[in-house]
């Protein structure tokens, strides 16, 4: 059994079983893992930061299935911070919640392989900060399709002059993120978005869908604007997926989604670095970037004219 001790701001974090192979056909291992987040930890600790987390761990990577955990298993240690968070049916659950360095390292040790967040901050809960639609291809993938609904979204946020945010999810597409200043809640957010969709939709009825069930969307790219919701989450700006090679979600330059390519899984582990070296952290800026609900909403109603 292979063993490694972090000394992160004067706490030593353990981390076990490091030989253990996640990624088979990569060779990829637990140790690679937990060395990927001490090195990433800076760069993405910012989106992390005060937001509830639901982590997908793996202690056994690929091999077998993984498990989704919402609540703060009680030996985890007193120092990671947390949330209690209000359930809509009845109840709570304490939530992970990911502030610094140590922290990160110690969730990685404990096979914590995607971190997803909530869209707001825990002194908020009620009154999500940004918007989030998640573009889904049809099966078997189809990227070109992805992109062009990443395109007419920014087209319409463009047009209200509206900041927008793209990223490779490390799945299977992409995200748009659009960073509100909160002041709505997320039944509100969420119809925003669901009439958002529907409007792009009605456009481009031959290419989009806001149908939820795969069998019904008929080749078409899904506008899944379901994530703003209470409770619901995305996953975190690098943070690494549970496929083969080990994908991460990247921030990009919206010109890079031109790059014929470009995939949902073009950065790993393996490369994030290179390309941090080379093109800084396109969303380092976001958080001074916010729209308003009033802005958006008012021009679902009365929407400025896209062609093409």
């Amino acid at each position: 059994m292979s063993e490694k001790t972090y000394d992160i701001n004067k706490r030593s974090i353990p981390a076990s079983h490091l030989e253990k192979v996640f990624f088979p056909a990569s060779g990829i291992t637990k140790g690679d893992i937990v060395e990927y987040y001490y090195r990433i930890a800076g760069v993405m600790l910012p989106y992390l930061k005060d937001r509830p987390l639901n982590m997908l761990r793996a202690p056994e990577g690929m091999k077998e299935e993984p498990f989704f955990q919402q609540d703060m298993p009680k030996y985890f240690p007193e120092w990671i911070a947390s949330v209690v968070v209000p359930k809509r049916e009845k109840g709570t659950t304490r939530h992970v919640v990911c502030n610094n360095a140590e922290s990160l390292l110690y969730l990685a040790g404990q096979a914590c392989i995607t971190f997803h967040i909530w869209l707001c901050k825990a002194g908020d809960l009620e009154k999500p900060d940004r918007i989030i639609f998640d573009l889904d291809p049809p099966e078997g993938g189809d990227f070109p399709l992805v992109r062009f609904g990443a395109q007419k979204l920014k087209e319409f946020f463009d047009e209200i002059k509206v900041e927008t945010f793209v990223m490779t999810t490390g799945s299977s597409g992409l995200h748009v993120v659009i960073p509100l200043t909160p002041s709505a809640d997320f039944d509100e957010t969420r119809i925003l978005s669901r009439d958002i969709a529907e409007m792009l939709v009605n456009r481009y009825p031959g290419k989009l869908t806001v149908e939820t069930a795969k069998e019904n969307r008929e080749g078409k790219l899904f506008l899944d604007y379901l994530r703003n919701s209470y409770g619901h989450t995305s996953v975190s700006p690098y943070s690494v997926r549970l496929k083969e090679n080990a994908p991460v979600a990247a921030p990009l330059e919206w010109d890079e989604i031109e790059d014929p390519k470009l995939t949902a899984r073009s950065y790993t582990i393996e490369n994030i670095f290179r390309r941090l070296s080379k093109t800084p952290d396109p969303w380092k800026n976001m958080k001074g970037k916010k729209g308003t609900i009033d802005k958006i909403r008012a021009a679902v109603k009365n929407p400025p004219k896209i062609t093409g």
